[in-house]
């Protein structure tokens, strides 16, 4: 009870803040009723899963400073368990998307422990390596369609156990409801022991250990939470596109995409992965179409992409949070 208390609680955020969370909120809630295409509704979704993804990331990324650009290894975990069943033996989403958490969970402590001996750049490349290795295992599996992937058995009528819908409205509101679910627990997670743990730890890890802190335990703790948030975002993207394979669920570029959404918007803020994600989604989608689709300039918007990222990060390493702070500041 104290725990839900606790992610309810959002008493030390400005009056700014908690307004500005109440009217996204409703606009969130009315956005399906506001007559937005198909296009639209998929930007909105991929904004939901990614900030998913962020919050996931700011975890071990954020509140323990480690550059982990590996998330995408159980993105794939998450997706593959919820597809393989699913084909194999015909297992509901509902019960096979907690076991993918489960594999998840337990194979980030198996790979994080030895990981967690390593720090700085060592950590980023091991993370890398990890995330590669899983998903050229992946490539050449046939057991679970090797490079080919996998289709997701498509069910005559929408079923609400294998979470397949007519509409996009559903898959809407079904990742928001994760979405919001995420942000209470990260709202509990930066109040709590660990978080603060995990703050020290960032700030002088040799200082924190010598207040009894173990870190490196810390950092496995926070890493598994992590994996845990992503691999909920991989069982969505299974049965959300219906298809999957090593390249769209385990590759490098989307481990980087989500450690930039966190990073650009906000490393160690609640709101940061949400304004990163709100921020390079639409951009990445509306320009890539745009430019891409329409100019034949494939390639541009990634350029424009990268020199945004560039620009803010020079400004101020905390990110566009770290800006919005900045200006509020002054203004008081």
């Amino acid at each position: 009870m104290e725990t839900i208390k606790d992610a309810l609680d959002f008493r030390d955020f400005s009056k700014a803040e908690k307004i500005g969370f109440l009217i996204f909120t409703i606009f969130l809630l009315i956005f399906p009723l506001l007559g937005a295409g198909s296009f639209v509704k998929a930007v909105m979704i991929q904004f939901l899963l990614f900030s998913l993804f962020g919050m996931g990331w700011n975890t071990i990324g954020g509140y323990g400073g480690q550059v982990e650009l590996g998330k995408a290894q159980y993105v794939g975990i998450g997706a593959y368990t919820v597809a393989l069943l699913m084909v194999w033996w015909k297992i509901p989403f509902w019960f096979s998307m907690p076991l993918g958490v489960l594999i998840a969970i337990g194979y980030s402590f198996i790979i994080g422990y030895p990981l967690f001996r390593l720090k700085g750049h060592y950590f980023a490349i091991a993370t890398i390596c990890t995330s590669l290795v899983l998903q050229d295992i992946f490539i050449n599996w046939k057991l679970v369609g090797a490079a080919k992937g996998i289709e997701l058995p498509i069910r005559e009528h929408p079923d609400f156990l294998y979470m397949q819908f007519k509409s996009d409205t559903y898959y809407y509101y079904f990742i928001m409801a994760f979405f919001y679910v995420a942000i209470f627990y990260m709202n509990r997670f930066r109040k709590s022991k660990l978080g603060y743990q995990l703050r020290m730890i960032k700030d002088d890890e040799d200082a924190a250990e010598s207040l009894g802190i173990d870190a490196r335990w810390c950092k496995i703790k926070a890493y598994t939470i992590a994996s845990a948030f992503v691999a909920v975002g991989g069982g969505f993207m299974a049965v959300y596109n219906l298809y999957i394979d090593p390249y769209s669920v385990m590759d490098l570029d989307l481990s980087i995409k989500i450690a930039l959404m966190a990073m650009l918007g906000g490393p160690a803020s609640l709101w940061g992965p949400i304004i990163g994600a709100a921020f390079l989604v639409p951009l990445d989608r509306f320009l890539g179409s745009w430019l891409g689709g329409h100019k034949g300039l494939i390639g541009v918007d990634f350029m424009i992409y990268s020199m945004l990222i560039m620009v803010v990060s020079a400004y101020q390493p905390r990110g566009i949070w770290g800006i919005i702070e900045q200006f509020r500041k002054r203004g008081k």
